[in-house]
């Protein structure tokens, strides 16, 4: 799908990394060719007037489990990178390729390669083939590698490829077939358990490694008040981390487990209400770099189960933009910002030609009215399962309008 014929958005507040700026976004060829106050339309183009919206960049929702277009396109999500945890797993160049072309034509999908053989953290894949094919990155799946050496080996031949690593941060010994968090919530209703402790021990062996092997590192996600300090901490050293967390683990905390209503089984497990503000301070000051969907849909099968035993997971592709454009209404962070972590750190992270309305890059386009008001309600999303946590939660803020390369999907 090639855009045939030059558009101009005009009439809008477009979201640049600097600030809000009244004026017009011009596209030609599939690519953003000006920006700014003083870009106007010229002979030919096709004119859509965005009278005083949100004129952003497409979201790049960085590890997703599923591709689920519909739901993407509703929450203005023009690129994925999903995760390798599939069936089969994405484990060979073959279907990395198929992967890669999967999306096409209304949306970009940039599979993330599985580290070892059937992601069971002992040999390592054919890594530099599956790059080859069309990975941006590569991705030790919902699991931790616990073997300390292969995960060094990891590292430096991703250093060597410049592939960017995705952990998953949960020490397996210690997390087990736990469904929730060691505290008194867990204690109460009996619950089987992890400490949060678990996360942080991951962390401390990934960063040790990624700065030995001189790799980067993608910390999916990061939901402990530690886990955070630590990636603080780890960024003042100049080490090459970033981290992400999704909008259950910053609107949420292990209160919302008590009724077992298992659209609340996630992983990592909701954590303590302290762990969740320190979340909030983490994006506000800087340390989270992305904030993705977690998209994860699970149907009655794996859902209609005793908490423990329920599969982890939300479908959360439709809410992403409402819940961060949430944060901006409560003044944890700029409009800029949080565009930034949905958009342009997500496309930094995976090294493609998005995320950001600037010249050159690709046309992935959402014009967006933030003060649009809905009902998240299940029973109505687009996605091909409906296990949100935040059923029958109003919130703000809707996409009217999405283009892919400069073309209306």
């Amino acid at each position: 799908m090639k855009q045939a014929r030059p558009l101009t958005i005009t009439g809008g507040q477009i979201v640049t990394p600097g600030g809000l700026v009244t004026g017009a976004v011009r596209c030609v060829g599939g690519e953003i060719a000006a920006v700014g106050a003083g870009v106007a339309a010229e002979g030919g183009d096709e004119v859509i007037e965005a009278r005083g919206k949100l004129i952003a960049p497409g979201l790049v929702d960085l590890g997703v489990f599923a591709i689920d277009k519909p739901a993407f396109h509703f929450g203005g999500i023009t690129r994925a990178a999903l995760m390798p945890d599939q069936s089969p797993p994405l484990d060979y160049p073959s279907r990395i390729n198929f992967i890669a072309k999967s999306g096409k034509p209304d949306l970009w999908v940039h599979p993330l390669a599985a580290a070892t053989r059937a992601l069971e953290g002992r040999e390592l894949a054919e890594i530099a083939l599956m790059k080859d094919a069309g990975a941006r990155g590569i991705a030790t799946g919902r699991r931790w590698i616990a073997d300390s050496g292969v995960m060094l080996r990891l590292l430096q031949y991703a250093a060597m490829l410049d592939l960017v690593v995705v952990s998953h941060a949960e020490d397996a010994a210690l997390v087990g077939e736990a469904a929730a968090t060691a505290g008194e919530i867990a204690t109460r209703f009996g619950l089987p358990a992890a400490p949060a402790e678990a996360e942080a021990l991951a962390i401390a062996r990934d960063l040790a490694l990624a700065q030995l092997a001189g790799a980067r590192l993608h910390i999916r996600q990061v939901t402990t008040a530690r886990g955070f300090e630590m990636v603080r901490e780890a960024k003042a050293r100049g080490a090459s981390v970033t981290c992400g967390i999704t909008p259950a683990h910053f609107m949420l905390s292990d209160l919302a487990t008590a009724d077992f209503r298992t659209f609340m089984r996630l992983s990592p497990p909701l954590r303590a209400e302290s762990d969740r503000q320190a979340a909030l301070a983490a994006i506000a000051d800087g340390v989270v770099d992305v904030i993705a969907s977690g998209h994860d849909p699970k149907g009655p099968e794996d859902k209609r189960l005793p908490f423990a035993d329920a599969a982890p997971g939300i479908a959360g592709a439709e809410t992403l933009l409402a819940m961060v454009l949430g944060l901006v209404r409560d003044g944890v962070i700029d409009c800029p910002r949080a565009f930034d972590l949905m958009a342009r750190n997500p496309a930094q992270v995976l090294g493609v030609d998005a995320g950001e309305l600037a010249p050159g890059l690709e046309a992935d386009i959402a014009i967006i009215d933030p003060d649009a008001p809905w009902i998240i309600d299940r029973r109505k999303m687009a996605a091909t399962a409906d296990n949100t946590p935040f059923d029958r939660q109003g919130t703000q803020g809707r996409v009217t309008a999405l283009f892919k390369g400069g073309v209306a999907i």
